[in-house]
């Protein structure tokens, strides 16, 4: 079980999703809270509400909004069921990815501020910078890009204290997005260009698409837009988005 998750989320990050769904599938249909629940304490959260939570952004990512949401609130439920700390985290933390790409900001915004509530109890940096890094990912889709440079600033200064660099990509190209919103073109094109590397130099390219789609909306704001430079970013992501596109035989939703 463990290693098919474990598979499943390496093919997710480095964009081969339909693969990293077969992966989560096959762990899922493994786990046995009665026999696995007690384990969480050893390997630092339950391994039923992982595989929930990341085989919820594949379900979104392969365009199953519905099948995505179902897992996340599934999710949040075993998480509050099991009532361990880490646990809980570990779902308020990352379903919010979830909920905010469906729309939902109420439930991901009311879901990461009691992460943030619950890490800072615990002393949790590692979780508090990653609420903090989702929740201003919401207020960029909630046009408050002024918020979310603060937020995402702070949590990505926070993440890279723990050592950590995953995702940074995600949240530079969020925080491009925030920039853009306010005219600071310089520092969008900066977080851009620094998302660039990070997913080069980590091979997370499940970002890959929506990073390109937003370098293409930097690159045509200004007082010299370049529409040659924006057309390539625009058909790199779509190229991107293309070859992920899942086989109905294979990756209908549950």
């Amino acid at each position: 079980m463990i290693g098919h998750r474990l598979m499943g989320m390496s093919f997710l990050h480095v964009g081969e999703t339909a693969k990293g769904r077969v992966h989560l599938d096959r762990a899922m249909g493994l786990y046995n809270a009665t026999e696995h629940r007690p384990l969480a304490t050893r390997f630092g959260h339950d391994s039923g509400v992982s595989i929930l939570c990341f085989r919820s952004m594949t379900l979104w990512l392969l365009g199953y909004p519905e099948a995505a949401r179902k897992d996340a609130d599934e999710a949040v439920t075993q998480a509050r069921e099991i009532g361990q700390a880490a646990t809980s985290m570990y779902a308020l933390v990352i379903t919010p990815f979830t909920y905010l790409h469906c729309g939902d900001y109420e439930t991901a915004n009311a879901q990461l501020a009691d992460a943030i509530q619950l890490a800072e109890q615990k002393d949790a940096v590692f979780w508090k910078a990653w609420a903090m890094m989702q929740s201003g990912c919401v207020d960029v889709l909630s046009s408050k890009p002024a918020d979310a440079i603060d937020k995402i600033t702070s949590g990505i200064g926070l993440w890279r204290s723990t050592g950590s660099t995953l995702y940074l990509p995600l949240y530079l190209t969020y925080l491009a997005r925030a920039f853009a919103a306010i005219g600071e073109l310089d520092n969008a094109r900066r977080c851009i260009g620094e998302a660039m590397t990070a997913m080069e130099a980590t091979h997370e390219n499940w970002i890959e698409a929506e990073l390109n789609r937003a370098a293409g909306e930097v690159v045509l704001l200004g007082a010299q837009p370049d529409p040659a430079r924006a057309e390539f970013s625009y058909h790199r992501a779509l190229a991107v988005a293309r070859h992920n596109k899942p086989n109905p035989g294979n990756s209908a939703p549950p």
